[in-house]
């Protein structure tokens, strides 16, 4: 895959990663007695990797030919880790 459809790739990524976050948020008056703890605890950690994806994904459009593989990695590392945080989220609402 070349640069440029890995990079509008990523952004279609975050831009659906941001999107469940945001439906998830919405959710959140489900939630009840220690399962709303337990779903205030994961969405916390959840916007923490949401600002660091939008970090990597920063550098993997400014960064340099010679650093793009060890960036590209890094964001696509960034962007897989969302799938367990979603699955841990959605659980508590079943």
């Amino acid at each position: 895959m070349d640069r440029e459809t890995f990079k509008n790739n990523a952004k279609e990524r975050i831009d659906e990663i941001f999107a469940k976050i945001d439906e998830l948020e919405a959710k959140k008056e489900k939630a009840i007695g220690e399962a709303k703890a337990e779903y205030d605890e994961k969405m916390a950690d959840l916007k923490a990797k949401k600002e660091e994806l939008q970090a990597k994904y920063d550098k993997l459009v400014e960064t340099s030919e010679e650093n793009w593989e060890e960036v590209k990695e890094a964001f696509s590392s960034a962007a897989g880790s969302f799938k367990e945080g979603f699955s841990k989220i959605a659980g508590l609402f079943n």
